[in-house]
């Protein structure tokens, strides 16, 4: 419980964008209670933002890390509008929107209502060559197979294989849904990453009937996008003009009367025993690197699986955070002279199945897809490398890299132009692996620990999705949670 005329204290391990919407709304859940909060930050970097990492460089908008969010995804819209930066969205230029697939070496556009890898119009599903006739036909097949009557979870891959067939799923919605976690399908949970693909099958009795009556919803609903600058309302994806740091900016103003310890890392917590002797005795207490020891009433634990598991295990079983595998990626975006590059682009990017044994991953030709990003006599082209079994290419010396990444754009796309620059940016053990079951186990472990350590939670990418709006979400699901526990409304 609070004490007496004091106000209350938290702490919050992590300062990427789960960490500071934990804080933000930490702040507005006590301003909300009326009740006064002290919040500290704590981080091993020495940069608040975690992977959000925008470079303004001669002209251009360059993300080194995430480069956009999800328009439909609501909670990093609310917060843009707690912040005062909606004026500052932007979205997808209209005239970009075709999307390509690299199969046997040649660019292939996808088909027109491919929703998640998903086909959800037949025709242009069938006129395509990315599959097979043979492939086609197990597509198909969907539209008469029951539904599984299993309701325990499974692995994308196996699902996708079972309604689909394998075709689909290795050329179509691997390439296109393991980008998002740079993991293998067949080892990634379905209810932790696309569990609208069981509900569908579940209710309509097809995956591909289900997804388009899911389109078909989504259309008729209202758009999230209301009150928003009208450039940005039919846009899929959406950014800030000056890059996602406008928000880390904003969260920077917004958390003022925050105390930040950077560079130093959180070793360890310890639970106190209740005061028997009228003494000021705090329920927690942090242990930072510097040896320096934190008070707290909650504490928010945002940091990957990996390090929450090194501060959690003292107390109690931590095999769920475990079992999270993490993948690392990098990206090299280039930069180029338009009257030398020699090529127009007509869309936004390619993604690039694994069969195809090349070292890019996928490439956004970002100039064309957000206008905001070059000068309009500039072209920038971003590159990812690295994924679930195929990440020692991250570690490659840069100009190894590079050279590996200029030979796929040139034997794909034909270019040959010399880059005005280059940006490389490698990031380690930063793409969370949700294994099957994972939703489960978590759950239990979250359970746990709301009940033998009241006021202590645990969030961020590694548990409820991989989206800037998911950790914004959980964010502030988790200042709501330490509240509750704070104040005793859990019970």
């Amino acid at each position: 419980m609070r004490r007496e005329g004091q106000p209350d204290r938290f702490v919050v391990i992590g300062g990427g964008i789960s960490g500071l919407s934990s804080a933000f709304y930490l702040l507005r859940e006590a301003k909300t209670r009326r009740r006064e909060a002290i919040v500290t930050l704590v981080d091993p970097s020495e940069r608040i933002g975690g992977k959000i990492n925008t470079l303004r460089k001669n002209g251009f908008v360059i993300e080194k890390g995430p480069d956009s969010f999800l328009s439909r995804k609501t909670p990093i819209i609310d917060l843009a509008r707690d912040l005062g930066i909606t004026h500052e969205l932007v979205g997808t230029n209209p005239a970009a929107k075709k999307t390509y697939i690299l199969h046997n070496g040649k660019l292939h556009p996808m088909p027109p209502g491919l929703v998640l890898g998903i086909p959800t119009e037949i025709l242009p599903f069938v006129k395509s060559n990315l599959l097979s006739w043979g492939g086609k036909l197990q597509a198909g097949l969907d539209f008469f197979k029951p539904a599984s009557k299993d309701t325990g979870d499974e692995s994308l891959g196996d699902f996708l294989s079972r309604r689909l067939g394998p075709e689909v799923m290795e050329r179509v919605a691997e390439p296109l849904l393991a980008g998002i976690y740079a993991g293998e399908l067949r080892k990634l949970s379905l209810q932790a990453t696309f569990p609208q693909f069981r509900e569908a099958e579940r209710k309509h009795g097809s995956l591909i009937r289900g997804m388009r009556a899911n389109k078909r919803k989504a259309a008729a609903a209202p758009a999230s996008t209301a009150n928003l600058p009208a450039a940005v309302k039919d846009s899929v994806f959406m950014t800030f003009r000056g890059g996602l740091a406008t928000m880390l900016d904003a969260l920077n103003e917004a958390l003022a009367g925050v105390e930040r310890k950077l560079g130093v890392k959180a070793v360890a917590f310890r639970q106190n025993d209740p005061d028997t002797d009228g003494q000021d005795v705090p329920p927690y207490e942090v242990l930072l690197s510097t040896g320096e020891v934190l008070e707290a009433d909650g504490i928010v634990i945002t940091a990957p699986a990996f390090d929450a598991a090194e501060l959690l295990e003292p107390h109690m079983n931590v095999d769920a955070l475990k079992a999270i595998r993490y993948v690392s990626v990098a990206n090299v975006v280039m930069a180029f002279d338009k009257e030398d590059f020699g090529v127009e682009f007509d869309g936004s990017g390619f993604v690039v199945p694994r069969s195809e044994g090349t070292t890019i991953t996928a490439c956004t030709w970002t100039s064309a897809k957000w206008l905001h990003s070059s000068p309009r006599n500039k072209v920038l082209l971003r590159c990812y490398v690295g994924r679930s079994g195929d990440e020692e290419v991250v570690d490659l010396p840069d100009d190894q890299l590079t050279a590996a990444v200029r030979r796929d754009i040139r034997e794909v796309m034909g270019i040959t132009a010399e880059p005005l620059f280059t940006e490389i940016t490698r990031l380690h053990k930063s793409m969370p692996q949700y294994p099957v079951g994972h939703l489960q186990e978590t759950a239990k472990l979250r359970t746990k620990l709301r009940s033998e350590m009241p006021g202590v939670w645990i969030t961020g990418a590694a548990f409820d999705g991989v989206g800037l709006p998911d950790c914004i979400r959980q964010g502030k699901e988790a200042a709501v949670g330490v509240y509750k526990s704070l104040i005793g409304e859990f019970k």
